[in-house]
């Protein structure tokens, strides 16, 4: 039997250039983090990778009573912005959705916390902004209005990834799972508190992709053990496929805001078609089930752009191995898993 890929082997602890000056990866580049490390400024200014650069901010909030999922993003050619709001109790979205050719009025840091992420519209405003205790998540649609602050615990642990296919197609991601989040949210005249209990996830990315790829993401945040009488506050942070082979990955937990590395490829597995039956995601020391309560579905068939996504959001449950041996069991984590085929 062939040997198993050895999965992120090298922690990286210093500041470190995503690219090289004339727009490869850069070698020292490769590897995981326990924050966010990577200078990725050169994203999207080489002039001869025009139309293949991929950068954005995705912020999904999760309430009692709310799921809320943002967007600010740019593919060089356009950029989309989206703001989606679920009513839990009820199963009505709200959704808005701008594309704007050669992202016109689509604002991106250069590197994680180097400046603001903002797209401005007619129909649609979304702004996050670093604040010295977390990020401001602001939006405004012609029926929501969203101010919420994701706050960023001192000494809390983000995961850090590079993903390289080969020296001119790489991504690094920056996957920052269960920030307490406070605030205000209002859809059509009705007022929601964001309060105890709610939480957000960043989706940070930069990176050039090839044409197609396909990917599975799932992320859920609570308490530990059975009913979560554990007392610890979780974060569950799983991907799949889409950096099989590499010798990267981004599956991790953290604990109480300390990042465990799960260094192992991971295997997705769902009812085809049948998308609110259970999940199942297993790998070495982990076992975990996903039973979706809604399913997100988003079709796009526009010029060069073509994707089909299903996120479901629902609750995980199971169990993960922590890098110091403990075997942690999770039950009822409120998150998301989501299969996305992707032609950009």
């Amino acid at each position: 039997m062939p040997l198993p890929v050895p999965v992120d082997a090298r922690e990286l602890t210093r500041p470190v250039d995503l690219q090289l000056p004339d727009g490869r990866l850069n070698p020292d580049a490769v590897g995981w983090s326990r924050s966010p490390l990577h200078d990725t400024a050169l994203v999207g200014r080489v002039p001869r990778r025009w139309g293949r650069a991929k950068r954005w901010e995705y912020w999904a909030l999760l309430t009692p009573t709310h799921v809320v999922g943002l967007t600010v993003s740019s593919l060089d050619y356009l950029g989309l912005t989206q703001v989606w709001v679920l009513d839990r109790a009820t199963g009505e979205d709200v959704d808005a959705v701008v594309v704007a050719p050669f992202a016109r009025g689509t604002t991106l840091p250069g590197s994680l916390g180097d400046g603001p992420a903002t797209a401005s519209t007619r129909r649609v405003h979304v702004s996050f902004d670093e604040t010295a205790t977390g990020t401001r998540l602001r939006a405004r649609t012609p029926r929501v209005r969203l101010d919420v602050e994701a706050a960023l615990p001192p000494g809390r642990e983000r995961l850090g990834v590079v993903v390289p296919w080969d020296e001119r197609t790489f991504q690094y991601t920056v996957k920052d799972v269960g920030r307490p989040a406070l605030g205000r949210l209002r859809v059509d005249d009705v007022d929601v508190e964001v309060g105890p209990g709610s939480w957000a996830v960043l989706d940070h990315g930069r990176g050039y992709w090839p044409r197609s790829l396909a990917w599975n993401w799932g992320f859920g945040a609570g308490k530990a053990g059975v009913g979560g009488v554990d007392g610890r506050d979780v974060a569950l942070q799983l991907g799949g496929r889409w950096t099989d082979g590499t010798g990267s990955a981004e599956n991790a937990v953290v604990v109480d805001g300390r990042l465990h590395k799960l260094r192992t490829e991971l295997t997705w597995t769902w009812p085809p078609g049948r998308w609110t039956d259970p999940w199942h995601v297993t790998g070495d020391g982990v076992d975990l089930t996903f039973v979706p309560f809604h399913d997100r579905v988003a079709l796009t068939d526009a010029w060069v752009v073509r994707s089909s996504t299903h996120q479901c959001f629902g609750h995980w449950s199971g169990s993960v191995m922590l890098d110091d041996g403990e075997r942690l069991v999770l039950d009822g984590l409120l998150g998301s898993a989501e299969d996305v085929e992707q032609r950009w």
